[in-house]
């Protein structure tokens, strides 16, 4: 998974970028989170990369992260369905773990956006979670995490698309398919990991009927405490381009 200090990039990105060309090139990391692709494209030479995020924290900590590379970095916080970049100004854009938490719609949308601030034979890179098998005991996990979501936002936090769907999407709009290779298999699903989604039923408790969320809020620590941890699933990466005008 990449080296402990903070910089490091894992080699689940290492993998994903791997073939690409990013050196020179014009980046988009596509929902930034703690900056793994970001470092990554920096580290592969890109000229310029434009790390996007909702979230400020996240926002924060990418500064923080690639503060050496602040000369080629542009931290934006943003909603990805409305990216602050003009038509066409992208050269290669890289979502890592970014669709698992956008229900449909918000998917629908951001692969519009994306494909919209794309350059003439810009390349894509979706690195992802497929999903679940049946007996896996993490989607129990998850479930009650999207059912606190749900009840509390309206949307649920996670959903696992199928590397196939998400091939049919972009193609739908203009998207060339290049390659899928595996990142993952099985997936670790550490104590660290569970741990986090548990903390998202937590805060999502918070906003529920009180009996309601302590209940949620019982089971998400209980399955943490069963689970322990798990190895299970498949993460995937494909690359795509967008051909030239």
């Amino acid at each position: 998974m990449g080296r402990d200090d903070q910089s490091s990039v894992p080699e689940t990105v290492e993998t994903a970028l791997a073939d690409r060309p990013v050196e020179g090139r014009v980046c988009l990391e596509a929902g930034a989170g703690v900056g793994n692709a970001t470092a990554g494209l920096l580290a592969a030479g890109a000229e310029r990369v434009y790390a996007v995020t909702d979230d400020p924290e996240h926002a924060a900590s990418v500064r923080e992260r690639c503060r050496d590379h602040a000369d080629r970095l542009v931290v934006i916080e943003g909603d990805l369905r409305r990216t602050p970049l003009p038509d066409g100004s992208v050269d290669l854009v890289t979502a890592h773990g970014l669709c698992n938490v956008l229900d449909p719609p918000a998917l629908e949308g951001v692969a519009a956006d994306l494909t919209r601030v794309a350059a003439p034979d810009c390349h894509l890179v979706v690195d992802d979670y497929a999903p679940l098998p049946e007996d896996a005991a993490v989607a129990d996990l998850f479930a009650v995490e999207n059912a606190a979501t749900e009840l509390a936002t309206g949307r649920p936090m996670l959903t696992f698309y199928p590397a196939s769907l998400l091939r049919y999407l972009f193609d739908g709009l203009g998207w060339t398919f290049d390659r899928e290779r595996t990142l993952l298999d099985p997936v670790p699903w550490t104590a660290s990991h569970l741990s986090a989604h548990a903390a998202v039923t937590v805060d999502a408790a918070d906003h529920l009927p009180v009996a309601l969320g302590d209940a949620l809020v019982e089971r998400a620590e209980r399955l943490v405490e069963s689970i322990g941890e798990e190895f299970t699933g498949r993460m995937y990466s494909l690359a795509m381009r967008l051909p030239e005008q």
